[in-house]
């Protein structure tokens, strides 16, 4: 088990990794000048994206030469070390190509293959979320998850078309009908929304693991459980329920029972 002295350092070169990837992402939104290519998975992405993956990766090797990296833009790298870091520079790169400021950078660690630390970073709305799994800080303040009635409850995802293809038998529609309001606040932000206490559960249908790892241990140390969809492993299976403990058990009955 790692000391929390050595957690603190990992966690603070999280940050200066963030750093790095707003000395980008600051600039390029206000630089109407996209330039764009489009994925083999069809997928949009953009110089910014490459951009601030390449200065994280390149600060990572400098820092900590025998780390893994699995990032988004320029894929695996090393990453059945003891220690991985699962980068996505821009979490919603269609908010980002509109101006919408819900994309997020997203950093995560693996340690021992098991999510560890997390951050989600709103660079044009300077909002930073970190969690190890025990606690989560907004802008360096405490924030935990808010445990309301599920006829109360604000549910973000960041994609309901997927959320029908893919969950065909979950009930979706019944759990829109039982809650206060749906709302597509998605791609990483919608995790530090729910975190944070500012939105109450998380339903994502489909999930990278650069999606997931870094926002697991931010949800944790915000007091959510964190499952799939039919209260399984989320890494395993692609998809996250996350919320507070009651409110979490009264979705995933809402939508499989």
């Amino acid at each position: 088990m790692l000391s929390d002295a050595r957690q603190a350092e990992l966690l603070k070169f999280a940050e200066a990794l963030a750093d790095v990837a707003r000395s980008v992402l600051i600039p390029a939104h206000a630089d109407p000048d996209t330039r764009l290519e489009i994925k083999a998975d069809g997928s949009p992405v953009t110089w910014a994206d490459k951009e601030a993956e390449r200065l994280m990766r390149q600060l990572i090797a400098k820092a900590y030469p025998s780390h893994g990296i699995l990032g988004e833009e320029f894929g695996p790298q090393n990453v059945d070390a003891e220690f991985c870091w699962v980068l996505d520079p821009i979490d919603g790169t269609k908010s980002f190509l509109s101006r919408v400021p819900l994309y997020v950078t997203l950093i995560g660690l693996r340690y021992e293959g098991q999510p560890l630390l997390g951050l989600i970073d709103q660079p044009i709305l300077d909002e930073r979320i970190v969690g190890d799994g025990r606690t989560a800080r907004l802008n360096g303040k405490p924030v935990r998850v808010a445990e309301v009635a599920l006829k109360d409850a604000v549910v973000v995802s960041t994609d309901f078309d997927n959320i029908r293809r893919l969950h065909k038998r979950a009930r979706w529609n019944r759990l829109a009908d039982s809650v206060a309001h749906t709302r597509t606040w998605g791609d990483g932000y919608g995790h530090m929304l729910v975190a944070s206490g500012r939105a109450h559960v998380v339903a994502d249908p489909v999930m990278n693991p650069w999606d997931l790892v870094p926002v697991i241990p931010v949800l944790k140390g915000a007091g959510a459980v964190v499952t799939d969809w039919h209260g399984g492993n989320a890494v395993a299976s692609g998809n996250i329920i996350a919320a507070a403990p009651k409110l979490h058990a009264q979705v995933l009955s809402t939508l499989n029972d």
